[in-house]
């Protein structure tokens, strides 16, 4: 009886003990060619962009960081090469539950990055490399106003400018859609906070009854039904 009571009260002990992972995120990878430097995890749970971790490295560059979410967000890892310069320095990434692999490279830390193990980051990636046609249009629609030898007039100007705003519509159009496709994804709220937050209230709060259970209840779900509550109000 003594035994089972022994190995009862150490089964309560190493229960007690396990640390929940269920909603721990790892995020390991390699940044190649750099010897010495900083890593940092950093994210912004409000207007301030805070470290949750940090990491010297001396050597081949690996790295590894552990943390716990209280769901899926954006997070960044930065890196101080203590060259003055903060450009080219921070990876943007949706981190998630589970493992998160980063791989890139010194010289070309942001813009060769290939993240693996997040189902929303390869969303956000998705999402992005339609939005990226949308800019570069735009970008080509205002350099043609300026790539002319003779001063336009009125009428081209405002030829443009049509043009250019119904470029931006089609790309608050494809926001807004691909938001609605994706509403079982922590995606959507996301790109409707920060990608079209100007947009008609209907069309955000079409967002916000759309979104699963799961992702309303999320940190960004949460985040756009305040916003759209507010935006009612009038503030």
């Amino acid at each position: 009886m003594k035994q089972i009571l022994l190995f009862g009260l150490f089964a309560f002990f190493l229960i007690s003990c396990s640390e929940d992972t269920s909603n721990m995120m790892t995020v390991s990878g390699k940044v190649k060619g750099l010897k010495k430097g900083t890593l940092y995890l950093q994210s912004l749970p409000d207007s301030t962009l805070i470290t949750l971790d940090s990491l010297k490295v001396d050597g081949d560059g690996s790295f590894s960081f552990k943390t716990k979410l209280e769901s899926p967000e954006i997070f960044y890892l930065y890196l101080n090469k203590k060259d003055n310069n903060d450009i080219n320095d921070r990876i943007t990434f949706f981190g998630e539950p589970g493992h998160i692999t980063i791989n890139t490279s010194w010289n070309t830390f942001d813009t060769n990055a290939k993240i693996e193990g997040s189902e929303t980051h390869q969303k956000l990636e998705e999402y992005r490399k339609t939005m990226t046609r949308f800019n570069k249009k735009n970008l080509e629609i205002m350099q043609s106003a300026m790539n002319t030898e003779n001063p336009l007039d009125s009428l081209q100007l405002d030829s443009i400018q049509r043009l250019s705003d119904k470029n931006i519509q089609r790309g608050y159009a494809f926001a807004l859609s691909f938001a609605l496709n994706n509403k079982d994804s922590y995606i959507a709220p996301y790109i409707a906070l920060t990608e079209v937050p100007d947009a008609n209230v209907k069309y955000l709060d079409s967002v916000n009854n759309s979104l699963s259970t799961e992702v309303a209840n999320s940190k960004y779900g949460k985040a756009l039904n305040n916003f759209l509550e507010l935006k009612k109000k009038g503030n």
